[in-house]
């Protein structure tokens, strides 16, 4: 144990960049840290870590380490987490992150629920529009929405992520329908910012099984969807949006849905783990418990959803 204790040292030593920061994340003294990963280096006989001006990075030796030994230790707190759970039931503390108006808008409400099952569990959310790296911000899980880029992580998809194109009837009055995916060109159409830069070229299905792609343009970009929306309901222009975020709006008629026969291309929610063989208990809890509430009845659709009949001109 004393081995995977100061492989596990040696892990956040990486994932923090200093020794400092890696022993007071785990309650030690800064002397007993370097003792222990001397004494790592000692028993493998290579060097592991070497500085640079601001942080430390692994050797060669290090990265080989550092990229067969986190699995190790993952699967052995996982094992030891099942076997604890046998005895004392889900505990401990579960970090997850996911975007702001999602999480306020659709795990909030599922928490009392949840922490009530679970009593010995506690839960930190973090609630950020930005994608955040799981491993070195000691995240258990992300809930993410959208496509998803090829990683190391593990996904499990827990919902369809229904998309359409929205606006006020202010807007659609003063400017007119778009009959055709390429009357957008002519719209004003509200552009989402985000971590692959701006989302101004827009995928519409064309009825027959293909795809239209349009350039669009507009006098308002935000790197948030709620700006966005508000300036949908403003009646600026047209936005993109998922269904669960304007599924009020649209149910009570203060957006509309644009070009219908034109859908979007549904993609998931997901949880978003580190890899690991075994995932610890109190994240198989969560992540089994969002699939069952989301299964029949998922964010902003089926129960309580829109109902997204044709917008007629």
């Amino acid at each position: 144990m004393d081995r995977i204790g100061d492989i596990a040292l040696f892990l956040r030593v990486l994932d923090l960049g200093s020794i400092s920061a890696a022993a007071r994340s785990l309650d030690l003294s800064v002397a007993v840290a370097s003792q222990r990963l001397q004494r790592l280096e000692r028993d493998l006989g290579v060097r592991l870590l070497h500085r640079t001006t601001r942080r430390l990075h692994a050797t060669p030796e290090g990265a080989v380490l550092a990229e067969q030994g986190r699995a190790l230790v993952e699967d052995l707190e996982a094992l030891s987490g099942s076997l604890r759970q046998a005895g004392a039931g889900i505990a401990g503390t579960l970090r997850v992150t996911t975007s702001a108006t999602f999480g306020r808008l659709y795990i909030s409400p599922l928490l009392p629920e949840f922490l009530r099952t679970y009593p010995n569990l506690n839960v930190s959310m973090h609630l950020t529009d930005h994608v955040l790296d799981l491993v070195s911000s000691g995240f258990d899980l992300a809930i993410r929405i959208g496509t998803l880029e090829d990683s190391t992580l593990v996904a499990r998809k827990l919902a369809d992520n229904q998309r359409l194109l929205c606006a006020s009837p202010d807007y659609l009055r003063e400017h007119g329908w778009p009959r055709t995916p390429q009357d957008l060109a002519n719209h004003q159409c509200l552009i989402l910012v985000g971590s692959q830069g701006r989302a101004d070229v827009w995928r519409l299905g064309d009825g027959a099984g293909g795809e239209v792609a349009v350039r669009v343009r507009g006098r308002v970009e935000a790197n948030t969807g709620e700006l966005l929306a508000d300036a949908a309901l403003a009646g600026l222009g047209i936005a993109m949006h998922s269904v669960w975020h304007v599924c009020d709006d649209l149910r009570a008629g203060r957006l509309v849905q644009v070009l219908p026969d034109y859908p979007l291309a549904t993609n998931g929610i997901y949880a978003v783990m580190p890899q690991r063989r075994l995932a610890p208990p109190r994240v198989r809890a969560f992540v089994d418990f969002l699939a069952e509430r989301w299964r029949d009845n998922p964010p902003g659709g089926a129960d309580g959803g829109p109902a997204l009949g044709r917008a007629h001109s």
